[in-house]
């Protein structure tokens, strides 16, 4: 079997398993927020942090439940790592540098889970466990609450309500995240992960020196690493270790993890709002995406020209020889259109082109499918959007869902697509324009100036892969990277809170023969053409000075 076919026939058994659990898993996800009972551990949970679950709250009262509870993790995850050396269970490791410990608290609490540290010299079991793995369970389930939030701010009418953060953070965690996580670090455990909490040894003595390592939770953070769209690996290799994702088997039940629940959350949104055709409209939009994007990465890989990557069957710099070059490029393309961010190769090592479609991917907001949550409201936003074009095309007041897309709805969409990029082109302005953030940069030139780009948008976007070159543990990245993922992460959630609150007051508009169809293959194909030409507008001339001058000149 060739390396192209096993490609392909990876990519359609993935397809396949997807399939099989969107209607279920999103039948269920719907039920999880459409619930008016509380399982007896809720209840504990809910006493123990004083909340009443059954109080609905309006926008403003949700947004401050998400910032309250994400500065409160925040500032937990940073003592964590700065007291790291006076806990049990630490390895000998000593406390983290402030700078690197607020990246760290950053990166986890906003689902983003970029590192700049090697997690096996760094980090010991406590704020692995405690820390870092209990942050990659609940970021995912504020993602989660607020795109839920918004379905319901299309599914109400004349009431500003919401439904409760905590009562949908504690539901998302306890029955959705936890026996996902649980169920799939059984398979990585019996598929050869390793799950212990040994100390530091030797295994082996290499050039005249030892190699060390040390073991530790790694197939239960791996689980939810994946399955919550986090990313953050126990070892620097990431999914590209052996004790992380040791078989090509696990290698795409990875995958599968990264995007069955984003995809699935289309399922529950048309549930929620009364048309499931809705929701496959959003669906297609996502799927024609991501097969795309796909497909042309697998293309650039094995179609590279160059004598030594045609002999070898593709380029395989960079990548693991247990997977191949055609599972690692759906592992990026999965990973950097999700908010993931987990690596099985390394990106800075892909063609040049190659490297400028996982950058593009994360340029499009990480929408197709996304992150658990952000890629669902992503998706609805830029549907806003693209109501509000076709609108504009026929002269009549746009509609989505049964809602006027007004002034107020319009200006929020606004600012949702337009704070990102400008997190990202502004922070890589900075670093390209002062003297010092130049030297972290390994390579000179275009490929240079791409370690930076990638750095403020995998960042700003709440991903968290790296294009590995960089050296990012410096105060500068350390401290502008922190600040681009806590802004890009909650900015954004503002916006859509209050876009929310807007859309549930109104009351639902009758369907006529001049609204917009927004379930068909019409609406569809609108959204994805508003997506891309949105998206290349605004990162066209930062992406040609980076990836495309690179790829244009191999």
């Amino acid at each position: 079997m060739g390396p192209v076919l096993a490609g392909v026939l990876q990519l359609l058994a993935l397809i396949a398993a997807l399939a099989l659990a969107y209607v279920p898993l999103g039948n269920y996800m719907a039920r999880v927020y459409s619930s008016d009972k509380h399982w007896r551990v809720e209840k504990w949970i809910y006493k123990g942090i004083g909340a009443d679950p059954d109080t609905e709250m309006r926008w403003p009262a949700y947004l401050r439940g998400v910032l309250a509870f994400s500065a409160v993790s925040v500032l937990f995850l940073y003592l964590l790592q700065r007291l790291q050396g006076h806990l049990p269970g630490s390895l000998g490791f000593q406390a983290i540098d402030p700078d690197q410990a607020f990246n760290t608290a950053a990166s986890f609490v906003t689902n983003t889970n970029w590192q700049s540290y090697y997690g096996e010299q760094a980090m010991g079991h406590v704020v692995q466990t405690a820390g870092l793995a209990v942050q990659n369970f609940v970021s995912a389930a504020v993602g989660i609450a607020v795109a839920v939030a918004l379905v319901r701010g299309f599914a109400r009418s004349r009431t500003g309500e919401l439904g409760n953060f905590w009562s949908d953070l504690v539901r998302g965690t306890i029955r959705i995240l936890v026996p996902g996580a649980a169920v799939a670090a059984i398979v990585l455990v019996a598929c050869g992960a390793i799950q212990n909490f040994s100390g530091i040894h030797e295994v082996g003595q290499f050039m005249g020196g030892s190699q060390q390592w040390n073991g530790g939770a790694v197939a239960s953070q791996e689980a939810i690493k994946e399955l919550g769209t986090n990313g953050g690996g126990y070892f620097n290799a990431n999914s590209a270790h052996p004790f992380e994702n040791p078989t090509p088997f696990t290698n795409l039940f990875e995958i599968f993890l990264i995007l069955v629940i984003p995809f699935a959350l289309t399922r529950t949104f048309g549930v929620m709002v009364g048309s499931v055709k809705q929701g496959y409209a959003i669906l297609a939009t996502m799927a024609t995406i991501w097969v795309g994007f796909t497909a042309l990465m697998m293309w650039t890989e094995f179609a590279h020209h160059g004598p030594a990557l045609q002999a070898a069957g593709g380029a395989y710099e960079g990548k693991e020889v247990r997977f191949g070059v055609g599972a690692s490029s759906i592992f990026a393309v999965s990973t950097t259109l999700t908010s993931t961010g987990a690596v099985d190769s390394f990106h800075s090592s892909f063609t040049g082109l190659g490297g400028g479609i996982t950058m593009l991917g994360m340029m499009l907001g990480e929408i197709a499918p996304g992150g658990t949550g952000s890629g669902l409201y992503g998706m609805l936003i830029m549907a806003v959007i693209a109501v509000f074009i076709a609108g504009l095309m026929v002269g009549r007041t746009p509609e989505y869902l049964g809602k006027k897309i007004g002034t107020r709805e319009i200006k929020l969409a606004a600012c949702y697509i337009l704070v990102t990029p400008a997190l990202v082109l502004v922070f890589t302005a900075a670093a390209m324009a002062l003297p010092t953030p130049g030297n972290s940069m390994t390579n000179s030139g275009a490929h240079g100036f791409s370690e930076i780009l990638y750095a403020y948008t995998s960042g700003a976007n709440n991903n968290g892969s790296a294009f590995a070159g960089l050296n990012a543990d410096t105060q500068w990245f350390n401290t502008t990277i922190g600040l681009a993922m806590i802004l890009g992460r909650f900015l954004p959630m503002i916006f859509v809170l209050a876009l929310a609150g807007s859309l549930a007051q109104q009351k639902p508009v009758p369907v006529t023969a001049g609204t917009l169809r927004t379930e068909k293959p019409l609406f569809t194909g609108l959204l994805v053409g508003a997506i891309l030409i949105i998206t290349g507008l605004t990162y066209f001339p930062a992406l040609a000075l980076g990836p495309l001058a690179e790829g244009l000149a191999s």
